[in-house]
């Protein structure tokens, strides 16, 4: 099918493939029983298709586009047989998420209208938050571009620590102040550097959030205002870290960041270690927001670029 060509290279593609190891054996586990003994697709296993597609993290909305495109083919080409669903699967994804204009990406890449570009990391506490932070400059330097780090997170100490150990390992400076410092103080201070230095890109890390907090969710809308003090339009981009192990619980969370915050890309981390990847596909589906960047592996290289082409493919590789 045209959708699909080689975009990534045979070691990214490669890590990819594992990263999605779990999901796709425990969505193929499912699927198999779904047309167990049936020769071609009928309602019977459409409904056993979306509890499938519904129990992967897909998403009910998300799913019920999905089977609503199958029954089409299926009135349209009249004989589908239940062997063919696995391409037909990967067909009617494909297609859904190739209307969304979003998900192409091929490499980590920044405008370059402007510097620094500012990136304002959000999230809740232990969705990989610090770790994306850290990966990501490590992406950003290797293609030559100067990076500084701010840690903003100062109601816990060990998430200084943590930021800071990922800023020695990748060699880019970080600016930092002591726990309870105001995060608004430390992101104004790190714009300022970012500035003096030429910098071409600035990741602050931001306090893990409880979603359902909306009075310390408007800390961030502080520290957005001090920023502009140093550059009129920081952050260019608010990126919201997921956890892809949470499942149904990654949607919540990016419902309500979304609410209170002007969320503007999505990273979806530890797809590796669950069988709960399906979500990517909904969230890609159902949020108005580019999914950017997926964590598929504990490795410093393991943050990928989402391409939501070579995402399928790998998905429903036998």
């Amino acid at each position: 099918m045209s959708l699909f060509k080689n975009i990534f290279s045979k070691d990214k593609k490669e890590t990819l493939d594992k990263g999605l190891e779990k999901t796709k054996s425990s969505f193929f586990g499912k699927l198999n029983k779904a047309v167990a003994g049936k020769s071609k697709v009928d309602n019977e296993v459409l409904d056993n298709l979306e509890e499938v597609l519904v129990t992967s993290d897909v998403g009910v909305d998300t799913t019920l586009k999905i089977i609503e495109r199958i029954e089409e083919r299926v009135s349209r080409d009249k004989y589908l047989g239940a062997n063919e669903l696995n391409q037909i699967l990967r067909e009617e994804i494909a297609g859904l998420l190739s209307e969304t204009h979003v998900g192409e990406d091929t490499d980590f890449a920044l405008p370059t209208t402007h510097k620094p570009h500012v990136i304002m990391v959000v999230g809740v506490n232990g969705v990989g938050k610090t770790t994306t932070i850290g990966k990501l400059a490590n992406q950003f330097k290797n293609k030559g571009l100067k990076v500084v780090l701010g840690a903003g997170d100062t109601f816990r100490a060990a998430a200084i620590d943590q930021l800071e150990v990922w800023a020695n390992r990748v060699e880019v400076p970080i600016i930092k102040q002591k726990m309870g410092s105001d995060p608004a103080s430390v992101a104004f201070d790190t714009l300022n550097s970012a500035v003096a230095d030429e910098a071409d890109v600035v990741l602050i890390d931001t306090a893990g959030r409880l979603h359902n907090k909306v009075n310390l969710m408007n800390e961030l809308s502080k520290v957005k205002r001090v920023m502009q003090k140093v550059v009129p339009e920081a952050p260019h981009e608010v990126l919201l870290v997921l956890d892809g192990s949470t499942g149904q619980n990654a949607f919540e969370q990016a419902k309500q960041f979304t609410k209170a915050t002007e969320v503007s890309s999505l990273a979806v981390t530890k797809l590796d270690g669950t069988a709960k990847g399906g979500v990517v596909i909904g969230i890609s589906d159902q949020f108005q927001i580019p999914v950017k960047y997926i964590g598929v592996g504990e490795g410093i290289e393991d943050l990928q670029v989402f391409n939501k082409y070579e995402f399928v493919d790998s998905f429903f590789k036998v």
